[in-house]
Order: C-alpha cells, then structure tokens, then sequence
C-alpha cells in the first residue's frame, strides 16, 4: 500500500493569503492540528495551531508573519511503512503527499493512515490469530507458513515482535479460518510455544482494541 492510496479527499490545503483565524477553523472542522500552506501547487511547509495561537494577529494573512515552517512530506510512491514512521518520528496529524516533480497532490490524515493500516493486516478479515514465542535464531518464516498451510489454512497477515535485552520473539499470525486446533497441535509437534490465540468475536475485539492502543502510542497521540 502506497501513500497515494491513502490521501484524504477532504482535507484542504491554506494559501499564505488566508488567515491564520481561518486556519484554526478549518482545523476544528477536520479535527487535525496542523495543515499544509500551498502556493501554485508548490509545498510552503506545515503550520499547526500553536504556531498561529502564537502569532500577534492571527486575522491577518499567514504570509504576514514570518514563520519557521516545518516541511516534511512522503512521495506518492512510498510505502505505509514510511508514512507511519514520519506521523511516528514528528508527532504529526497530516502528511503532505509529493509528486515526483515534488508538487503537492494531497495530504494523509491519522484516521486514514489508521484504517488503511487495518486493512492491510486483515484486521476486517474473517479468522483466528496466533501468538507464537521462540527464539531469534529459530525463526523460519518457510517453517510457520509450511505448518499453517500443511493445514489448509493460509497467512493474512504476520508480525514479529522483538524485546530490549531477550532473545525472544513473539510472532502474531492472522489466519484465513477459525478451526485453530489442528494448527496448534502441529505447531506443539514442531515444539513452538503457543502464546495465545483468539477465536471468539469478544476476544478478537479485545486483541484488536489492545493492538490499536499499541499502534497509537508507537506513533506517541
């Protein structure tokens, strides 16, 4: 998944015309605490709503104020991943997306990033899920998924977790069905130590709601 997969079709952008009063508006209707100042298709940089709570007269235009704008941004064509780690590194509420010739096309928001997200792990997926733990050096990604489809069941999405100071790894795997006991015997066989797994609605809820809260302070909301 892409970032221009995941532009908003709703945030606008601010002229250095517009007022930094306007600014704040537009910030309370979409719920976002930062918004991208636009001339001619050209990316000026991010203003957040401390910087105009911290302009003298914030009904002038934005472009009347010297201001120290910060300027980060994704290509259209990188990954998720990327995009993640920019709104994770900067404690952002948008990303400004650039074309190759570096012109504005857009901006993600931290809903769109998060429900993107969702669905690219399989969370809307039907099926169970399986915490592994073992250790770094036994990992073998071809064993787990040879093991999971030797039961004719297949990989949606998977995780590796690693800790500070262990040798242990915590491998989450989203499966396509929720007929898990065949699965665990045989990861019992091949002697991988089974974490946890959830198979009801109420716990999958839970798993998700516990991940979600993970996703959110990794990204420090």
């Amino acid at each position: 998944m892409l970032a221009k997969d995941l532009i908003s079709d709703i945030i606008p952008h601010l002229k250095t015309s517009d007022s930094g009063i306007k600014a704040l508006i537009w910030m309370e209707i979409f719920k976002v605490s930062h918004l991208p100042i636009v001339n001619n298709d050209e990316f000026l940089g991010l203003i957040s709503d401390t910087d105009i709570y911290n302009l003298n007269e914030a009904d002038q235009s934005i472009g009347t104020h010297p201001l120290s704008l910060m300027r980060p941004f994704v290509y259209r064509n990188q990954h998720i991943y990327e995009v993640v780690s920019l709104f994770s590194k900067l404690n952002l509420s948008i990303v400004p997306v650039l074309n190759e010739q570096k012109h504005y096309v857009g901006c993600i928001t931290l809903q769109d990033l998060t429900v993107n997200f969702a669905k690219l792990v399989g969370v809307n997926e039907p099926g169970a899920i399986i915490i592994l733990e073992l250790n770094i050096h036994d990992y073998l990604l071809t064993e787990i998924a040879q093991i999971v489809e030797s039961n004719d069941s297949k990989i949606l999405s998977l995780y590796v977790s690693t800790f500070k100071n262990s040798t242990k790894l915590n491998v989450t795997l989203k499966l396509n069905t929720s007929n898990l006991s065949s699965i665990i015997q045989t990861f019992e066989r091949y002697n991988y130590t089974i974490m946890a797994s959830f198979l009801e609605d109420e716990e999958l809820e839970h798993f998700y709601d516990d991940r979600f809260e993970s996703f959110m302070n990794y990204l420090d909301i």
